[in-house]
C-alpha cells in the first residue's frame, strides 16, 4: 500500500450473478481524510463499503485497507477499523451503558482502558444522565452518537459511517459532522456514505457513484467546476407552473425545483436569462428574478448523471 492512504482500491468490483453492484472502482483516500462516498439509495455505495470493512469479499479487483488486504486478510481488516451502519447496529433492550460494555468486549478493549472510554462516549454523546435509559427510548439523534461512540470504542485509525445520517433530524446531523470533524483532526480517516447532497460540503474529497460506478472524484470544490453548462436560478410565484413550461421548451437543457426556486441548466447564462424571462412572461408568468449562480452539489450529480447515462444511451444503440 503506497504510503499516506488508508484505503487503497483497484477495479473494486462484486457481482450478485448477473447484476453488476459494483463495477470496476479504482480510489484512494489519505490518512487522516474525511472522504465521502455519494450517490442516490441503489448506487452500491453500501455494498463498496462493505468489502472495504471486510464483510464482503468483492468478485475481482484489488486492495488494501488499512495496510491490509482484502481479500485475504479480511479478519484483520475489522480489527482496525470502526463500522456504523444506519440501522446503527445498537440493542434496543439494552440500557446505554450496557451497550457500551457490550462493544467494549466486541472490539477486546484492554479491561483496563475500558472505563476511560466508556466515560468517553458517555461524555462525547452527551449521555452521562441518561447512561441506565434503555436504548429504546432515546431519540433518534442520542442514538446515533451512541452507535458513533461504540464504533470507535476501541480507538481505531479508519472508521467506516454507511448512511450514518439517514433518518435523523437537520439539527441532529449537523451536530454529528461536527462530531465527524473533530475525530478527523484527531488523526482518525472517516469513510462515509450519504445520499444527502449538502452533506458533501462537510468532506475533503468526494466520489460519486451511479449503477455502481465512480462518475467523478475531488474535492466539493473541484467538483462544482467539472460540469460544461452554466446552472439559473429563477425566483417565480408560479414555481410548478414555470417548470412544466420550461421543460417542454428547447431554452434549458435540464430545469428542476430547488427549495422555493428553479434550477435550470443551460448553455450560454447571458442569452438564456432574457430568453427564459421573456418566455415566462409571455405566458403570464413574472420571474421575480433570474440570475446565474455557481452549481451545487445536487446540480453537478445531477449532469454527471445525465451526461452518464447518454453515454450509456448512444453506445447501446446500432
Amino acid at each position: 500500500m503506497s504510503t499516506g492512504y488508508a484505503v487503497e482500491v483497484t477495479d473494486l468490483t462484486r457481482k450478485f450473478g448477473d447484476f453488476v453492484a459494483v463495477d470496476r472502482i479504482s480510489l484512494r483516500v489519505q490518512t487522516g481524510q474525511v472522504f465521502g462516498f455519494l450517490g442516490p439509495n441503489g448506487a452500491g455505495k453500501s455494498t463498496t463499503i462493505r468489502m472495504l470493512c471486510g464483510l464482503l469479499l468483492p468478485s475481482s479487483g484489488s486492495g488494501r485497507v488499512a495496510g491490509f488486504d482484502i481479500m485475504t486478510e479480511s479478519e484483520t481488516i475489522k480489527r482496525h477499523i470502526g463500522y456504523m451502519s444506519q440501522k446503527f447496529s445498537l440493542y434496543d433492550d439494552l440500557s446505554v451503558e450496557e451497550n457500551i460494555d457490550f462493544f467494549s468486549g466486541i472490539y477486546n478493549v484492554p479491561r483496563a482502558k475500558r472505563t476511560q472510554r466508556k466515560d468517553w462516549v458517555l461524555d462525547m454523546a452527551g449521555l452521562a444522565d441518561k447512561r441506565d435509559n434503555l436504548t429504546r427510548s432515546l431519540a433518534g439523534g442520542w442514538k446515533q452518537r451512541l452507535a458513533l461512540g461504540c464504533a470507535v470504542l476501541h480507538e481505531p485509525p479508519i472508521l467506516f459511517l454507511d448512511e450514518p445520517t439517514s433518518g435523523v433530524d437537520p439539527l441532529s446531523r449537523r451536530q454529528f459532522w461536527d462530531l465527524i470533524a473533530q475525530m478527523a483532526h484527531g488523526g482518525t480517516t472517516v469513510f462515509v456514505t450519504t445520499h444527502y447532497m449538502e452533506e458533501a460540503e462537510y468532506c475533503d474529497e468526494l466520489a460519486l457513484i451511479s449503477r455502481g460506478k465512480m462518475i467523478a472524484k475531488g474535492t466539493p470544490a473541484e467538483l462544482k467546476t467539472i460540469i460544461p453548462e452554466d446552472i439559473l436560478e429563477i425566483r417565480v410565484e408560479q414555481p410548478f407552473e414555470a417548470l412544466e413550461q420550461l421543460e417542454e421548451s428547447a431554452l434549458v437543457k435540464d430545469v428542476a425545483l430547488f427549495g422555493d426556486t428553479l434550477h435550470a441548466v443551460v448553455e450560454d447564462a447571458d442569452a438564456s436569462i432574457v430568453a427564459v424571462g421573456d418566455f415566462l412572461a409571455g405566458r403570464g408568468l413574472v420571474s421575480a428574478g433570474i440570475t446565474q449562480v455557481r452549481p451545487s452539489m445536487e446540480d453537478v450529480f445531477v449532469s454527471l448523471v445525465e451526461l452518464e447515462d447518454r453515454k450509456s444511451t448512444e453506445g447501446t444503440q446500432p
